[in-house]
This record gives C-alpha cells, structure tokens and sequence, in this order.
C-alpha cells in the first residue's frame, strides 16, 4: 500500500515543532554520551553503495549503519540513555550530578533504590538496562509474548528485571505504565500517550545524533542536502521524528523527501495518515520485523510527521528478508553489511517503489535521485538473522572485513 500525505509541508522548520525539539538540543546531549564506555567512538559509518543505486537506477544510495553504534547493536543506544541522564536531573535538581558522572557510576551509591520500568520489543529495553547499570540505578523491563527469549537474555544480560505478559507490545507499554503508578517507579519509554510526553521527546531527540553525523559526513552545501529523498522505518514513530526535525530544521523548505515504511501487519503511521490523527494499526501486529511490530502511533511523534513526511507505504516480511540478503551480499563496489530485520524497511520500500508501474515517478525518484538509509540494527537476535538469511552474521562481517572496493 502506498499513498500521498496531503498534509506534507515545505516551509520553514515551525517554531511550534522547535520548541520541543531542535538542533540545539540535539547537539547539547551528544558530548555526554561520547565519553559513555558502552558507546563505540565516532561516528558511524556512511556507506555509499553505488551497484546497488545502479540496479535501482538512482544516481546515488547511502546507508547509515547503526550496527555498530555500540555493543548494543542498534541506534537505541542513543535514545534511553540520554532520556535516563535528563530524567534523573530533573529528579534529583538539588544533588547537582554531572551528566558524564552520571553514565560513569559515579553516584550510584545515592541512585541505588531508583528504579525505572519501560515495555520494549527489545532494542530500547537494552539500551535502558545498560543506561541503568552504568549508572547504577535498577530497571525493570516489560517483554509481551511475541519478544524472544534470545532478546530477552541480551536485556537481561545488563541487569534488568523482566516481566513477560500475554499480549502484544501496546498491551505491555500498559502494563509498564500501570506498574510505574504502584509502586512509585518511573517509566522511560519511547513511545507517548496522554500525559507523558517529556521522556519520549527526550528519547527522540537523543536520535538527531544519527543526523547530526549524516550532514557531517556529506558536508557540502549546508543549505541543502546532499540527498533528495530519506526513507524511514516506521514503528511508533520515535526514530523518524528525530531524525526528520533535525533535517527539516537544518534544510527548511529545501528538506528532501521524507518516505515512511512499516510493515503491512504494523501500519499505524500508515492509518495515522489516512485518517488525519494519530491511529491504530488495522493487522495482526506481529512480523518479522521485531522492532517496527507497534499497534499505536505515539501522539508525539506525529506533530513531527504529519506535515513531513511526503508519502507512507507498508511492505511485506519477505519484501525485507530480501533486502537483508542483498545488504549481507554486498557486490565489487558495495560493502557486505549485517542488517536486522527492522533495518531493511527503508530498502525493502525502495525496492518495491523502483519495481512498481509508477510510485517511482510520484515520488520523484529517478536516475539523479540520491536515496539516504538508515540501517536501524545489526544481528541482535543472531539466531533469527540466521534463520532468515540461512548465514551467521559472524560470516557476513568476515566477508565484509575481507571486501576491498572493486573485488
């Protein structure tokens, strides 16, 4: 499914949208988490992978790999653990905690019996549970029934108490929400709901680190990108908002075009569209895609998207199955890269638009486009990667660590 978003804006970044994120907000947290031993340093890469643009038929493709952000394997480590850092300044204004002590343990002894709680489909569970442990505060994690044990171990592995419930993520963002009021626990999630928005924003905002980098990396005219078109994965929102605000701040009314993919199961930005409001998503919930399987659009991120994202589409499992493999692949000029099965969406939705009658054409996509993509996770549930792919991710980074541009 595909459509246009009649709502899509090209002025000026509003100053509505600032006031809740920005540029300068963004910027201000990055130096905290540079010193965070769980980070890996710098930046990562920007990959341009010009076979595949040429089977696409767009002049250029590039891929930010958030696999190797940190030990975590995804862009989460980004988010939960600023949104923690910000969350214990405001709790505890009268102790005056410097953020890098913060994340260096340095005041665990007065955080001990503090304890935060999120829901997660395993990604920002992690990065929560290793944020807590760091600093030295307690975490408990709620898993619905659809989170594997393997990812349940990898949170678990940093500490954190879980709780598994029946149901599907919205059910255990619920249960999060209900636990926290009991028994005096704060919740740090990435999706938000009435009356708790502070902590998701923070959350999205820790994300403008990722486009910070990109705008680094290609540095060229600061006015205007160096790519025409950004697809985005969906989920609840969280990631694109922060990464469409910082871009539409830095570029304004020549931002480039924004696409939105979920999968067919998890389409709730795709009925948030059709319907003009946040929404529920209308399928089962549950793919392959672990990360993006969200039945509600978090109301906060859609202030975000509603007017910037240009188009929205979901796709099919085996639609990202097949981008993994081409990713893991790699080609003469193209870097084998380890993708997860929520990284790929973006791709996966090129794919189908270049293949199809004439989305391609609606979207402006052609022989001069340059397509930027965020590669969201790598392996962090290797048994399903493996599975899937029928290769071991530690094959396909041997591969990678053997390729050299030309064969």
């Amino acid at each position: 499914m595909f459509i246009v978003n009649p709502k899509a804006s090209r002025l000026p970044y509003p100053e509505s949208l600032k006031s809740i994120m920005s540029i300068a907000k963004a910027n201000e947290s990055r130096p905290w988490l540079s010193q965070w031993s769980r980070l890996n340093a710098g930046a990562t890469p920007l990959y341009s992978l010009p076979d595949l643009a040429e089977e696409l038929g767009v002049a250029q493709i590039f891929i930010k790999d958030e696999s190797v952000r940190s030990v975590l394997g995804s862009f989460k480590a980004l988010g939960a653990p600023i949104a923690l850092v910000l969350l214990i300044l405001r709790h505890f204004p009268e102790q005056h905690f410097d953020p890098h002590g913060l994340l260096e343990g340095q005041y665990a002894d007065a955080l001990a019996d503090f304890t935060v709680i999120s829901a997660t489909d395993g990604n920002h569970g992690k990065g929560l549970a290793a944020a807590a442990q760091s600093i030295g505060c307690r975490c408990v994690i709620v898993l619905h029934a659809n989170v594997s044990i393997e990812r349940e171990d990898a949170i678990a592995a940093y500490g954190a108490k879980i709780i598994r419930i029946q149901g599907n993520y919205d059910e255990s963002v619920e249960q999060a929400a209900s636990l926290a009021a009991t028994n005096d626990w704060t919740v740090v999630s990435d999706t938000s709901y009435e009356g708790y928005e502070v902590i998701p924003r923070d959350v999205m905002q820790g994300y403008g680190t990722i486009a910070a980098e990109i705008i680094e990396a290609t540095a060229g005219d600061a006015a205007k990108p160096a790519f025409t078109h950004v697809f985005l994965q969906g989920g609840v929102g969280g990631l694109a908002a922060g990464i469409v605000s910082y871009l539409w701040e830095q570029y304004g009314e020549a931002r480039p075009t924004f696409v939105m993919v979920e999968p067919v199961q998890a389409d709730c930005l795709y009925q948030s569209a059709l319907q003009g409001k946040p929404a529920k998503a209308t399928g089962s919930v549950d793919s392959v895609m672990a990360g993006l399987a969200c039945g509600e659009t978090s109301p906060l991120a859609w202030r975000f998207l509603e007017s910037s994202i240009d188009f929205f589409m979901t796709i099919q499992d085996d639609e990202a199955v097949a981008a993994m493999r081409r990713l893991a692949a790699g080609s003469a000029r193209d870097i084998p890269l380890v993708a997860g099965e929520s990284s790929v969406a973006g791709l996966a939705g090129l794919i189908r638009l270049v293949k199809g009658d004439s989305a391609a054409a609606d979207l402006g996509i052609n022989s001069n486009s340059s397509v930027l993509l965020i590669s969201t996770e790598g392996a962090t549930a290797p048994s399903v990667y493996s599975d899937l792919l029928g290769e071991t991710d530690a094959s396909v980074l041997g591969r990678q660590k053997a390729w050299a541009p030309g064969g």
